[in-house]
């Protein structure tokens, strides 16, 4: 009873804080806002059109975010290169509407279906799982309902391990609990 009076508390604190426009730049960013980075804020159209039609695996997508020029973190390269990997090449119907129609990166993801359950920070920042582990998250029948497409899942599963668990401190204090 207990826990599940913190979880209402939780969820209704960061149901309070995304709708006064809290701002979640405390998260490791995800690969739609590294991509957009990368491309320089608005990004090149012709550019950001080239990334959205190719496919290419994950090592070649990590070594088109280090020639880039933009200096990337190790992670930040990590976890825009499975993001491409997982997402790319767009749909042609997506591509002529870019760059609002990049799908949801990690960071995006976690931030809008943790919190409607519990709290982000205690099931989500403070973790250390592997990929797989987070991808087993999803077969547990409170995780199964979710809904987010096979490739939202693989990108929050490879988000997650690229950037969690955070440090407490680097939390905003009122999202710990």
């Amino acid at each position: 009873m207990r826990r599940m009076m913190l979880v209402a508390l939780g969820t209704a604190v960061l149901a309070a804080a995304q709708a006064a426009g809290e701002d979640y730049a405390f998260m490791p960013k995800g690969g739609r806002a590294l991509l957009v980075e990368l491309l320089g804020g608005a990004g090149d159209a012709a550019e950001l059109a080239k990334v959205a039609q190719a496919r290419r695996s994950e090592a070649q997508w990590r070594e088109f975010a280090g020639v880039r020029g933009k200096a990337l973190t190790e992670r930040e390269r990590a976890t825009l290169a499975a993001y491409l990997a997982v997402y790319m090449p767009l749909p042609e119907a997506s591509r002529a509407r870019l760059p609002a129609a990049l799908p949801p990166d990690g960071r995006d993801l976690a931030w809008n279906q943790c919190q409607s359950c519990h709290s982000l920070f205690t099931s989500h920042l403070m973790q250390d799982r592997d990929a797989q582990a987070w991808r087993n998250m999803f077969q547990s029948p409170f995780h199964r309902g979710i809904k987010m497409s096979a490739q939202e899942r693989e990108e929050f599963a490879r988000y997650s391990a690229l950037n969690m668990p955070m440090k407490a401190e680097d939390v905003p204090a009122e999202l710990r609990f």
